[in-house]
């Protein structure tokens, strides 16, 4: 038995290491990609195809407006990484992540959250924090908004539930 564990595990550290030199010498990266980039995906995302209509981004675009009563909040702290590139933590209250009900229904006090940076969507986040590697120079405004399940923005009395800060980047 002491024998076989043995083999085991050599068998994963050169199995393991063989893998990895014979991916890095073929260019695979272990890098995340944009599942919402189309270039990400050979440059062609069917909507029509994943169960959406066509107007599908509209559908984006319009706000669900909640009652001001028990209305998710959000707020923000934005801090320089040790390291390098900065840590936004998203404060929220009355709202849950729902990372398992991504792009289905609205349900009240669930869903994500967008991260911009200077109007640019960075992405989703489905938790209270986020590294962001780098800024661009300059005068840089980082904004979060709260979204539904089904990705439509979330507002009290038709303003958006969001936080934003702007800084200068050196």
């Amino acid at each position: 038995m002491n024998r076989t564990l043995s083999l085991f595990v050599i068998g994963l550290v050169f199995g393991g290491g063989l893998g990895f030199a014979i991916a890095a010498g073929n260019g695979v990266t272990f890098d995340g990609h944009d599942h919402a980039d189309p270039s990400a995906h050979g440059g062609a995302m069917d909507h029509a195809a994943m169960g959406h209509g066509s107007d599908h981004e509209m559908m984006h675009d319009t706000p669900i407006d909640l009652p001001a009563a028990n209305a998710p909040t959000v707020a923000m702290e934005l801090t320089d990484d040790p390291m390098a590139g900065h840590n936004l933590h998203i404060i929220t209250s009355n709202f849950a992540y729902a990372p398992q009900q991504a792009s289905l229904a609205h349900t009240p006090g669930e869903g994500h959250a967008h991260v911009y940076i200077n109007g640019e969507k960075l992405g989703r986040v489905y938790g209270p924090w986020l590294h962001i590697a780098s800024l661009p120079k300059g005068e840089v405004t980082v904004e979060v908004t709260l979204n539904s399940n089904d990705h439509r923005p979330l507002s009290v009395n038709g303003t958006a539930i969001s936080a934003s800060t702007t800084l200068t980047v050196n």
